[in-house]
Parts: structure tokens; C-alpha cells; sequence
């Protein structure tokens, strides 16, 4: 049995799923491999490398530095989150990134990013955390619209999230076989088409296909969420979720709020903990 945990995106409710991964670590609660999509990916990392705590401390800290994300590095670097800021000095300088145990934990570690020709999800196992590594981590999060389309490995990549916002199929088709799904908006949650798809046309003018799957992005969230409310009714996977929405601005730069939805997570997780540990039989 391959144990394996998905987490979905959503920028700062993301928070809520930090909550969730401090308290699975705190636990001990481990798993044979992870998949991010989003802030799924760039917070979730920190399961790998062992650092409870982290992600909700540097995004309180830094949320008002205007290098991690304003409008001023929107219009002077092209990305609202500034790449080698959040990339680079963030993890290397400023709260250091645990490479090394990174390393050596034998859980696999994937993200999932949009190849902007084809308009289908890419997947990508990251050992490292290298510079190669951490380009593909900022593509999975980079917001149509906020970021610069990131190259990478001949890919013109973007948001994991454009075409696969839980990939629990993927992992499954993998070999993981146990699944935990971290999830971001409550189970009553349905995506609306999105009302910026005029912008997004102007925007991805030249990768019709990404275009095609924005329109139709609804449709398919809605659908791999029913089909995932089925599994969990059925046994089959394990969903944790907000019991409400999380009401939090995407780019929220208020420390108190992601506080709250912070502990939000936390609270649903210990919550659910005995659940949990008796559904990937610990």
C-alpha cells in the first residue's frame, strides 16, 4: 500500500493547508509521496523537508515586503509574487529551506504545472529542490494574469491549477493507493466559469489550447470533486476540508488573516487526526 497525500491549491488559503501539514508532522503521520498543485506545491514542501511552522511564520514576516508580493514587483519584475525574491533570497537567506533533509526523505515529492502549448497538466517529481527543481515549484504557482509564463525543460509552463486542480487520478495512476486530499474551499463549494476569461484571451492570446482549458475549468473541477465526495462516501479516499469558506483574499497581505486560516486548518486536522490515522492505518 502506497500511501499518498494531494494537495490543491488556492495562493492564500493555502494557509489552511499549512495548518493541516503542521499538524500531520507534529503527529508523525508520514507518507510515501506528496503531489502540490499551486501554493499546494510551494507550501507543501515543507512536509518534505521536515519544518512544521515555516510557511505560516515567512509568509506573516514578509507579507509586506514589497520584493514577496505587491504591484511594484508586479510592474517592475512581471510577476506579483517576484520570483527570485520567493525562489531564491527567501529559501536561502532568509528562512532557510532545509535541503539537506529534503534530500533524504525517501517521500516522493511532486507539483503539477499547465504547459501553455498543449493545454494539459504536466507532472514533475522534484528530488532536489535544485534551481531546476524550484523553477518548476514557482511554474505550478504562477497565477495567469499575476506571473510570467516560466520556461523550463522546453515547457512554457503556468498554474498547475489551470488544468489540474486535485490531481488525485495522477497519483493514483502512479501506484498510490491511500490517498489523503487536502482541499481548499468547503465541500459545498462549486466553481462559476470565470468572469476574467475576456483578459485571459487578451493575455494567453497566443496558446489557444490553455485558453480552451480555462474556459472549460469549471466543468472539470466540479466534476473531479463530485466524483471525489463519491470516494470519500465510499471509503476510498480521505478528504480534509474547511467546514466553511475561508473568506480570505487570494493575495491577502494581513498577517491576522492568514492566522486565522492558519489555525482553521489546524483545527479541522486535529479534528479529524484519529480519522486520519486510522485510514492510512497508523
Amino acid at each position: 500500500m502506497k500511501k499518498g497525500l494531494i494537495l490543491e491549491g488556492g495562493a492564500m488559503r493555502g494557509m489552511f493547508t499549512s495548518g493541516v501539514l503542521d499538524v500531520l508532522m507534529e503527529n508523525g503521520i508520514e507518507f510515501d509521496g506528496a503531489i502540490g498543485v499551486s501554493a499546494g506545491a510551494t507550501f507543501g514542501c515543507n512536509i518534505k523537508s521536515r519544518q512544521p511552522g515555516r510557511a505560516i511564520r515567512y509568509n506573516k514576516r514578509y507579507s509586506h515586503d514589497w520584493r514577496y508580493c505587491s504591484l511594484r514587483s508586479l510592474f517592475t519584475t512581471g510577476d506579483l509574487y517576484g520570483a527570485d525574491f520567493c525562489y531564491n533570497v527567501l529559501p536561502h537567506q532568509l528562512d532557510i529551506f532545509d535541503l539537506d533533509t529534503y534530500r533524504a526523505n525517501p517521500m516522493e515529492f511532486w507539483v503539477v504545472a499547465s504547459d501553455c502549448e498543449t493545454g494539459k497538466p504536466v507532472y514533475k517529481r522534484l528530488d532536489t529542490c535544485d534551481e531546476r527543481d524550484l523553477a518548476w515549484m514557482r511554474a505550478s504557482a504562477s497565477m495567469p494574469l499575476a506571473s510570467r509564463i516560466v520556461e523550463v525543460d522546453g515547457y512554457h509552463l503556468l498554474d498547475g491549477g489551470m488544468t489540474d486542480s486535485i490531481p488525485l487520478d495522477y497519483f493514483e495512476s502512479i501506484g498510490y493507493n491511500r490517498n489523503v486530499v487536502v482541499l481548499t474551499q468547503p465541500e459545498t463549494y462549486r466553481k462559476s466559469p470565470n468572469r476574467l476569461m475576456w483578459l485571459m484571451r487578451l493575455f494567453l492570446r497566443r496558446y489557444p489550447m490553455i485558453i480552451k482549458a480555462m474556459r472549460d475549468r469549471h466543468i472539470e473541477y466540479n466534476r473531479t470533486t463530485a466524483a471525489i465526495r463519491q470516494r470519500a462516501a465510499q471509503g476510498d479516499v480521505l478528504v480534509i476540508c474547511p467546514d466553511k469558506p475561508l473568506n480570505i483574499s487570494r493575495t491577502s497581505k494581513n498577517p491576522d488573516e492568514m492566522q486565522r486560516v492558519y489555525d482553521e486548518g489546524r483545527r479541522i486536522a486535529l479534528a479529524q487526526i484519529d480519522e486520519i490515522r486510522r485510514f492510512l492505518g497508523n
